[in-house]
């Protein structure tokens, strides 16, 4: 199908997007790599009167060390993000997680803050920014606020960005390489049936979960049964069966309900057992 006609707007900075998205209100949408908004227009799911393109923001694409941390442009491409040489020396989780985004087309257009915003519950990148406790900057009518990524995914599809921002950089700490992502992918999307995050660092171990519930979450029982203790299989196998505990899984044609809740268990000792290998 062809979308809706709508009018197409193309600004050159961020300023001047807030101020389009401020005028226009509920008949905007943003336009970043497109593979979200563009296929929702073409089912008629989505029909805004204007669309908001802000994929020539050119300071918007970058990575670089920032106070301690590696700061990521929200225009930046997974492609990018996989093979930036800063990230997988410093904060690898994203560049691993990148690599099992969808396929080489998609990773070339794709950007890291559409992705976060669009906060589809199948989606690779929450559980890695949940994971790495990472600061997302959004920048609206109100001007610039920080959100902690624990407080990012609201619900499905839903964030805690308000209609009138716009996501400008997304801030990860350096970490050792004891990291892992490993998710079940649908095999003909390249989606998550379910997918675990894990980053083991000084201040314990933090588990992100995509995939199984209407958000991506942190996994607070596997984190707090591993607080303080040695990472022996049988712990990281006790510890993992609480992946799904306190969650209501979703079911599709794909995985029903309970297949998902034994996955993200599976998948969370697989990355824990993978990071631990690597320190």
């Amino acid at each position: 199908m062809y979308p809706a006609n709508f009018d197409y707007v193309r600004p050159s900075t961020v300023e001047e997007a807030v101020r389009l998205l401020a005028k226009h209100g509920d008949d905007a949408k943003l336009l970043a790599g497109g593979h979200s908004l563009i296929p929702a227009m073409k089912l008629r799911l989505a029909r805004p009167k204007v669309v908001v393109d802000i994929g020539r923001i050119a300071h918007l694409s970058y990575i670089r060390e920032a106070g301690g941390a590696i700061a990521i442009g929200a225009m930046t491409t997974h492609a990018d993000v996989q093979a930036s040489k800063t990230l997988r020396d410093k904060s690898p989780l994203l560049a691993e997680t990148a690599s099992h985004i969808g396929d080489v087309q998609v990773r070339n257009k794709g950007t890291i803050g559409g992705s976060l915003v669009h906060a589809d519950p199948a989606a690779d990148y929450p559980a890695s920014i949940l994971a790495l406790d990472a600061e997302i900057d959004v920048v609206g009518p109100r001007g610039t606020r920080t959100i902690k990524a624990v407080d990012f995914f609201v619900d499905l599809l839903q964030t805690a960005v308000a209609a009138d921002e716009i996501v400008t950089e997304i801030r990860v700490p350096a970490t050792a390489k004891t990291v892992a992502y490993v998710k079940t992918e649908q095999k003909a999307s390249g989606f998550a049936l379910a997918g675990a995050a894990v980053v083991i660092g000084p201040n314990g171990v933090r588990v992100g979960i995509t995939g199984v519930a209407a958000k991506a979450y942190r996994a607070a029982g596997v984190e707090k049964a591993l607080a303080g203790q040695k990472l022996t299989p049988d712990l990281i196998a006790r510890a993992s069966a609480q992946a799904s505990a306190g969650v209501d899984p979703l079911g599709d044609i794909h995985a029903s309900p309970s297949f998902r809740a034994h996955l993200a268990q599976v998948n969370t000792r697989r990355a824990l057992e993978q990071a631990v290998r690597r320190s």
